[in-house]
Parts: structure tokens; C-alpha cells; sequence
């Protein structure tokens, strides 16, 4: 149906748990919830007596690392060494089983910071909203995680990158000075994390490189303690090749050097004396980087390791040493963290709060990828806790269609490329290299881990594929999911100005036709400095793509 047709409807949130409501804003209509704060401070209506001194609010820090598998010692894996993380697990809760919104950061990211999918929000391509052409803007009345804190009297800090896919002022998020990016966004200028105990109560974010640390030019000299190689097993579908081996090996170094860093900033945290009154949140945006994880919606793509540790000691539901089987989604971390400091939840968040034994179990998450950089994908997925639905919606497109990690030559990325091109993988490694991939995929979880065996097929699965189907049709009729909807114009032209002749798919040649001095011409972008943004500034610094066309045609 037409977007401008759309017949205003109230769904109800079979999946989610509660009833889609309206948004209005001008004269379109936007399908997520009024919003309306449900849960009242009922200690308002409380009288105290001249000597109760009234309850200190929690800090709430999320520890937040990127590209990062649960490969850790406490999560079994004996190759590692990471004492820092086990021993904020034997401190709190640690969760078995977290997936992510999406496989790639800025899509998950915006799913978190918001509690609502990327995909009803409109933010679900990667590195959207970059310009002002391209802005894209949150219906009104939806605040963000932290500005929610900000209401609630909180100090709000984020050191280090926000990667948003939508148009905000960041000082109504943060309180603290910012730079931008003109493609990886904004990012806070680091806070001196010591001298937050002149800042309680406080919500705070430390981003940490996590996997991407072996991108740093110091990596090999920050490894203290190298992964033996020869006792490395890979998944099944990754071949046995020294490359593939040394890419999985250097992720589990950038684990132990994640570590250290950890360390570190507990050790502050706790000098500063503001530990004793800290939930710490450790997680990660994504899965790890390797053919078939990241941008991918496999588990080894969306699979995070989760902690949660309370250092007030506060709270019996996040008992110290423990384990936890239930399903979480990425969109229940800003929620469970607003109901730790009893700040009323808004009903158009489509998340749950993780700590709530009345409420319904969580039975399904739901994950989606489309548009990675200049590749244009949609691929939907429905998880349990026995069973993976994974749809295609763009079978015409192999799997491996060309990624960024081509045009940078990943190792890893080309040594798959030949071992396929010299048929020297077996059937399951090579299935994900095929130029064919198939429109349903369904796997049994607790025969099948690995995600290897296709059951979408079989007629003995036909009642478990119906489910699973079904249950995705109506979250995309409920969540209006806009992946269905071609992305505007003016998100894709920053992608071609960046990646030029990569941009392979046909939805980038009516731009060539149109902006012919446009391809190509602004790769120079990614290699651009984050620019300080002035403590007087106001509102939304995003450049124009028309300025950067102009001055790269001058120069």
C-alpha cells in the first residue's frame, strides 16, 4: 500500500506486548506509541519522617564495546585471559543469551539509545541522517534513553561515539563538549571519568574498541599474553586456513587487551568512590568480524556478551555470581537501565525490562539488516530459544555481494574469495560463498548451533516455518517496518559520493544519471578529522553533501 495512502490502523502488539498507537506530527502519521509514562514515582506520595534521608539514585554506566563475541573466560573459553570481565561477572548476573537489533553498529546503536527498532524509526540503514540532506528525524515526543535521564535529574556523559542514524542535538542528550565526523557522526569529548563523584547521580557510556582494537597501529605491542594458534578451533563453516585462524586469534587478543582497559576503568571508579553506588551494564553493539558474523544475521553476527554487576548491592534481581538462560534483546538495555532508577518508561519503547519477574518472557528477538555502507541488503530474522528464521528478501543478491571489506582487501575477506574460486571449500563453507541464496532459511538451535542445516525445506518443519513466518509478517505490519520502502535519494548519494563504482546495486544508477560528478568523489571523507564543535553551538551540525561535492570539484 502506498505510504501516503496507509490507512491509520491500531495494531496490536502481539509480539512487543503492548498497543502501537499514533504519532502525529504535521500531517503524517507515525505508528509507535503515545507517550505516556505509565509507572508513577509512588515514593512522591510516600511522607517521610524528619530523620529518613531520602533513597541516593543509582549511577547506571554501561561499560559499551564494539565488534565483540561472548569468546571470554567467563563465558567458558580457556584461550583467553580475562580476569577484569570474569570478575565483574562473579560480581553480577551474566547473560547466556543476548542478541542484537541489528549486525553492524550504527543500527544497533540506534535501536539501543532509543528502545525501538531501528526498523519502525526509519534508522535502519547503516550511516544514515550523515548530512543535512539525508537528516532524518525522531517523531515528537520520543526521547532518547539518555535525555530521559537528563529529565530525571541525571549527569549524562558518552566517551566516545554515538553513531546515531538520526538528526539530534547532542547537548539535549550529553552534557559534555562533542566532535563530529562527516560519516562516523558525533562522538563526546572523553570525560575525565574520576571526577564523576562531583557528578552523581550519573548515566554514563565508556566505548571501548573491543574488537576493532586490532585496527590500532599499537596492537601488536598491547598484546601481553599472544593466543596459541595450533589450539584454535574454528566454527564449521570457516575453513582451516593460517589466515582465517590469525583473524580469530587477533580478536581474542583485542578481548584480552579490552580487558586491561576494563581494569582500569573500574580501578578509577572505585578510587573516585563512586563504584559503591554503580550498576555497570558490559556489553557490545555486534558480533565479531568474520566472513558470515558481522552484517550478518547468524548468531555469530548478533550473539553479545552481557553483565550486569551491582555495586550498590541494591537490587535481589541482580544477584551477585549468577547465570541467566532468558532470551534479551539489545532494545532491553535502556529500558532495564531507566527501571533501575525507577524513571517512568514510555510505552512506545518496544523493549522489555529484563528485571521484571511479572512480566511476560521474552519467547522471540527480532533482528534486521539492510543497507551496510554501499550494500544493499534486506534480511529479516526471528530467534528463539530452539529455532532461527532467517528471511531474504533480495535473493537476486549473493550473500557476498561486494562489502567495504573488499574494497579494503581484508584478508580474511579474499582468502574465502579463492578458496571458493579453487573449490577448495567443503559444502557448508562454500554454501555462504554460492552467487544463489535461498529466500527462507530455518535451523533447530539445539541440534544445530552453528546455523549449518537448512530446514525451510523439509516437510516435518512445515508447521515450525509457518510460525516462525507468520510471526514476522505481522511484526512488519505492526512496526510499519520501513525496510520495505525504498531509502530516500539523499541517503544513498552520500554512499555513491564515498564509494563510487563499489555501489553495484542497480538502486544507485538513476543517481549516476542524475549527479554524474558525483561517484567517487568524496572517498576522501572517511579520512577526514572529527571537528570540535563550538560550547555555544546549538542545534544539529550536519554538513551538506552539496558543500562537499562543491569544494571537492574546486580543489
Amino acid at each position: 500500500m502506498p505510504r501516503n495512502k496507509r490507512v491509520q490502523k491500531e495494531w496490536k502488539y502481539k509480539i512487543l506486548g503492548h498497543p502501537a498507537m499514533i504519532f502525529k506530527k504535521g500531517q503524517k502519521l507515525f505508528h509507535f506509541g503515545i507517550v505516556v509514562l505509565v509507572l508513577l514515582d509512588l515514593s512522591s506520595c510516600t511522607e517521610k519522617t524528619p530523620q529518613e534521608k531520602p533513597k541516593k539514585q543509582p549511577n547506571i554506566l554501561w561499560i559499551y564495546l564494539e565488534d565483540t563475541a561472548p569468546l571470554l573466560g567467563c563465558y567458558g573459553n580457556s584461550l583467553v585471559s580475562t580476569p577484569n570481565i570474569d570478575s565483574l561477572a562473579s560480581s553480577g548476573v551474566l547473560y547466556q543469551q543476548v542478541y542484537m537489533p541489528a549486525p553492524v553498529c550504527s543500527a544497533s546503536r540506534s535501536s539501543i539509545i532509543t528502545g525501538v527498532m531501528s526498523t519502525t524509526l526509519g534508522t535502519h540503514n547503516h550511516h544514515s541522517s550523515r548530512t543535512r540532506e539525508s537528516a532524518i528525524n525522531l517523531p515528537e515526543g520520543l526521547k532518547t534513553i539518555p535525555e530521559l535521564f537528563k529529565k530525571a535529574g541525571y549527569f549524562t556523559f558518552n566517551n566516545g561515539k554515538d553513531d546515531y542514524n538520526f538528526t539530534y542535538d547532542r547537548r539535549d542528550l550529553y552534557d559534555q563538549e562533542y566532535k563530529i565526523h562527516p560519516l562516523y557522526g558525533k562522538s563526546g569529548i572523553r570525560l575525565d571519568i574520576s571526577t564523576l563523584n562531583t557528578k552523581e547521580p550519573f548515566f554514563g557510556q565508556i566505548q571501548m574498541y573491543g574488537g576493532k582494537e586490532i585496527f590500532s597501529s599499537e596492537f601488536k605491542e598491547n598484546i601481553e599474553t599472544p593466543i596459541d594458534r595450533s589450539k584454535i578451533a574454528l566454527p564449521p563453516y570457516l575453513p582451516d586456513d593460517p589466515v582465517i585462524v590469525e583473524e580469530y586469534a587477533n580478536h581474542l587478543e583485542a578481548i584480552q587487551i579490552t580487558d586491561k582497559k576494563v581494569g582500569q576503568v573500574m580501578q578509577k571508579l572505585k578510587d573516585s568512590g563512586v563504584l559503591k553506588n554503580t550498576v555497570i551494564f558490559f556489553f557490545s553493539d555486534h558480533g565479531m568480524r568474520l566472513t558470515r558474523n558481522k552484517q550478518f544475521l547468524y548468531d555469530g553476527g548478533l550473539h553479545v556478551p552481557l553483565i550486569i554487576t551491582d555495586f550498590t548491592k541494591r537490587y535481589d534481581k541482580i544477584p551477585s555470581g549468577s547465570s541467566n538462560t532468558n532470551l534479551v534483546s539489545g532494545l532491553d538495555l535502556g529500558i532495564s537501565s531507566l527501571a533501575l532508577a525507577d524513571i517512568p518508561i514510555p510505552e512506545y519503547m518496544e523493549g522489555r525490562n529484563i528485571f521484571d519477574d511479572g512480566g511476560e518472557i521474552r519467547k522471540y528477538v527480532i533482528s534486521t539488516r539492510d543497507r551496510c555502507d554501499f550494500t544493499i541488503d534486506r534480511i529479516r530474522s526471528i530467534r528463539s530459544k530452539e529455532f532461527k528464521y532467517i528471511r531474504n528478501f533480495m535473493i537476486d543478491r549473493p550473500y557476498t555481494q561486494p562489502t567495504y571489506m573488499d574494497v579494503d582487501s581484508v584478508p580474511f575477506v579474499q582468502v574465502m574469495h579463492r578458496l571458493h574460486n579453487y573449490k577448495k571449500l567443503d559444502s557448508i563453507q562454500d554454501r555462504f560463498m554460492s552467487d544463489e541464496r535461498p529466500a527462507e532459511e530455518l535451523y533447530n538451535l539445539k541440534e544445530d548451533p552453528f546455523e549449518l542445516h537448512n530446514l525451510a525445506g523439509l516437510p516435518e518443519f512445515a508447521e515450525t516455518l509457518e510460525e516462525y513466518s507468520g510471526v514476522l509478517d505481522a511484526w512488519i505490519i505492526e512496526t510499519d517496518d520501513k525496510g520495505q520502502y525504498p531509502e530516500s535519494e539523499e541517503g544513498l548519494a552520500l554512499m555513491l559520493g564515498i564509494w563510487g563504482e563499489h555501489c553495484v546495486n542497480p538502486e544507485y544508477e538513476s543517481l549516476r544519471k542524475k549527479y554524474p560528478e558525483l561517484e567517487g568523489s568524496l572517498f576522501y571523507l572517511k579520512k577526514e578529522l572529527f571537528t570540535p564543535i563550538a560550547a555555544d553551538f546549538v542545534g544539529d551540525p550536519l554538513p551538506e553533501l552539496k558543500k562537499h561535492v562543491q569544494e571537492r570539484v574546486v580543489q
